[in-house]
């Protein structure tokens, strides 16, 4: 049996008829950018969220960009993160010329430690970007009170987690700003790249809104350097009709963890730890076994989906040699070497999860 990683038909096909005509739609009206759908759904994200603001933007990457720099975050700044993400969130910090500096994880959740991102705040530090990994909110609460004592600013990366809430309190609402992607494959996912910037504070949305459109106020009419990071009419389409299924989507993902749980139940592979804050969303399903990659062979034997999130810390990366000489973070480099990702998707059933352990079972 094919079991892949995510099925994107089956979600396709049960909205068809409302994408396909909302596609139509939009075609035959040809306001293809910044149109009608775009602004509709950045005001209904804005109210699922709980914020202010939800601003529409190119990708997910771009959101982060684009969210530091509303900020002012510049060269000679440092900015701390996981080293355990995609690589967008440290690219972000980059882009604008600040420094990155990586802090270990949680053994249990995967998540920033916080303990680590106190140790490391220096007079330079002006940001913290958070991820909450794989779908598992980052205890923001705590992490708020840190940052405001120390007055620094926070942009929560909310790739992985649209729907994810701490005590009903969507993630992306407890920063400065929020990043979400909606890449297709994420719990709320496009046709393409699309992202969002999510903000309570009027002055950051302007500037996130002047930044993604060339800098530009008024047409023709520009104060700074901008970008061109819009998200799409068409996507957005998309977006509209899945967005009044998130939580729907949402609890069938934790419905597949509750099964892997059962069926994997008597071995020793970790699923994936809560530590209590928050709803998690399982975004990506990460285990841990020290024989990962026999597991990892008898899978793809079966034609089983199964990926490493991440093979590569990102303090490990050469492209970030120059910020991290000498940085060891054992946790993080542990993890790495254990870390294995399972097929998850809200559609999954069960016949196809109890396969999948049976398969870990025998390799084991």
């Amino acid at each position: 049996m094919k079991i892949p990683m995510v099925d994107l038909t089956e979600q396709y096909h049960r909205l068809k008829d409302q994408i396909d005509a909302g596609m139509r739609e939009a075609m035959e009206t040809a306001a293809f950018i910044l149109g009608p759908n775009v602004q509709a759904f950045e005001k209904e994200a804005a109210d699922y969220l709980g914020v202010k603001h939800a601003i529409g933007v190119g990708s997910g990457t771009d959101a982060l960009h684009l969210a530091l720099l509303s900020l002012g975050i510049k060269p000679g700044d440092e900015v701390i993160t996981t080293p355990f993400t995609f690589i967008a969130t440290a690219e972000a910090i980059k882009y604008v010329g600040a420094t990155p500096v990586f802090v270990d994880i949680n053994p249990a959740t995967f998540n920033i430690d916080l303990a680590e991102v106190e140790k490391a705040i220096t007079d330079k530090t002006r940001a913290v970007i958070p991820v909450h990994l794989f779908g598992q909110p980052v205890d923001m609460p705590a992490l708020k009170s840190l940052c405001d004592t120390h007055k620094l600013h926070i942009v929560e990366d909310c790739a992985q987690s649209f729907g994810a809430h701490i005590n009903g309190r969507q993630t992306g609402s407890f920063g400065d700003l929020g990043a979400f992607s909606f890449f297709p494959s994420k719990n709320l996912g496009c046709y393409g790249d699309g992202g969002l910037v999510s903000t309570n504070s009027d002055e950051l949305a302007a500037l996130v809104k002047q930044y993604r459109n060339h800098g530009s106020k008024i047409q023709y009419h520009h104060s700074l350097v901008g970008y061109t990071s819009r998200l799409d009419e068409l996507q957005a389409v998309v977006l509209r009709a899945k967005l009044p299924l998130i939580d729907e989507f949402n609890d069938n993902r934790r419905r597949v963890d509750s099964l892997y749980r059962k069926h994997l139940a008597g071995t020793n592979v970790q699923t994936p730890a809560q530590d209590g804050t928050g709803k998690h969303v399982f975004h990506q399903y990460c285990c841990l076994h020290p024989e990962r990659d026999k597991i990892l062979e008898a899978l793809r034997a079966q034609d089983i989906a199964c990926a490493i999130y991440y093979p590569v810390p990102l303090h490990k990366q050469e492209v970030f040699a120059d910020d991290c000489k000498n940085v060891s973070l054992p946790v993080t480099e542990s993890v790495m070497q254990h870390c294995f990702a399972l097929p998850v998707y809200p559609e999954l059933t069960e016949d196809k999860i109890e396969l999948i352990a049976s398969v870990i079972k025998s390799a084991l």
